[in-house]
């Protein structure tokens, strides 16, 4: 009888362990309504950081940096924001102010200096706020 209980006991064991994996691999199917909202990918080509609660996205074009703001995937405002980006290409640096453009943009014109290996830091007021800095690696 001892034999047969602890082979149950085992199996059972077994069991519940094969589900509870089930589970967990299930997990992003049933994370529910709220958890599209966080999609922290680019949504405009670029790349994305997160830094106190916000998004931004760094389109960086050879002729143009476009720098989108968000919030849980809703367009923050840019109005009365100022910004700088420094980029960093091998021995190059280049600095360059980016101006509000639309409802979360901030954008500068001008050539520069794109791809693999380019790093971009960003210093951003935005209006009523602290100063923040969201540093990017370019792919």
């Amino acid at each position: 009888m001892k034999t047969s209980l602890c082979k149950f006991k085992a199996f059972t064991a077994a069991g519940l362990g094969a589900a509870c994996i089930g589970l967990l691999a299930s997990a992003p199917a049933w994370a529910g309504p709220g958890a599209a909202g966080h999609d922290h990918g680019p949504q405009h080509g670029g790349v994305v950081r997160e830094v106190k609660n916000l998004n931004y996205e760094l389109v960086a074009q050879p002729k143009r940096l476009t720098l989108h703001v968000s919030s849980h995937g809703k367009p923050v405002s840019t109005a009365g924001a100022s910004a700088q980006a420094t980029l960093f290409a091998g021995n190059e640096r280049v600095t360059v102010k980016l101006a509000p453009a639309g409802e979360n943009r901030l954008v500068a014109e001008g050539n520069f200096r794109t791809g693999v290996g380019v790093r971009v830091a960003v210093d951003l007021t935005l209006a009523g706020q602290q100063p923040t800095r969201v540093n990017f690696n370019l792919r």
